[in-house]
């Protein structure tokens, strides 16, 4: 049984300053994941942002992954990375990270998936999810499809255009659970609600209370 917590926090915000103010609220909502998806800096900014991030996501005892760049999450000692491209190779990602961290990758097929499945990534981002009338997304029908052609213990997240009446649905078919930030973002209140309907996880979520460390 996976150990990976069931909701994910993508970060969000207009500046490096809101990525980290978001994900410290995040954590004291109770996400027991966060991933920093800081795009678009250069490295110097990154590795200050995640520096920072890593400070915060420890004092909460939440997990921290970073997105794409698996150098500067060895170097912070993240949790894992997650790779959003498809043509970034887990592989070049697992020769440059310490054995414990996790690699989580993002699949748009059934041949993406194929691939992660073959290299046994610990966790697949399926997606983006979004209804029929919307382009370049997977649906829940396409989603289905997907998941009943393979056959893997690898934990399934639907990320995209995610509303929380579409949870019951992905869990139905097979999701594991859902990588989500608008859903957050606009009200962190939301986490109890999400991780009762995702069924919870073996990490315990639960939203961080300062008498619980003393």
């Amino acid at each position: 049984m996976s150990t990976i917590p069931k909701l994910h926090y993508i970060s969000q915000g207009a500046t490096p300053e809101a990525h980290l103010e978001n994900i410290k609220e995040a954590c004291i909502a109770g996400v027991a994941l966060v991933e920093l998806r800081l795009l678009d800096v250069d490295d110097a900014t990154l590795l200050h942002t995640a520096t920072q991030a890593r400070e915060i996501t420890g004092m909460y005892q939440t997990r921290l992954v970073i997105t794409d760049a698996y150098a500067i999450a060895k170097t912070v000692k993240a949790d894992g990375v997650f790779l959003s491209n498809v043509k970034t190779s887990p592989r070049s990602a697992r020769e440059n990270l310490h054995s414990w961290q996790s690699i989580g990758a993002v699949a748009h097929t059934l041949n993406d998936m194929k691939a992660l499945i073959n290299f046994q990534v610990d966790y697949i981002a399926l997606g983006p999810f979004g209804k029929a009338n919307e382009t370049s997304t997977l649906t829940s029908k396409d989603l289905d499809t997907l998941l009943q052609a393979v056959h893997t213990d690898i934990p399934f997240f639907a990320f995209g255009t995610v509303a929380i009446e579409d949870i019951q649905n992905f869990i139905d078919i097979g999701i594991y659970g859902i990588a989500v930030g608008d859903l957050l973002t606009e009200d962190f209140k939301k986490v109890p609600m999400l991780q009762k309907l995702l069924g919870g996880s073996s990490t315990q979520e639960q939203a961080w209370n300062a008498d619980d460390w003393v």
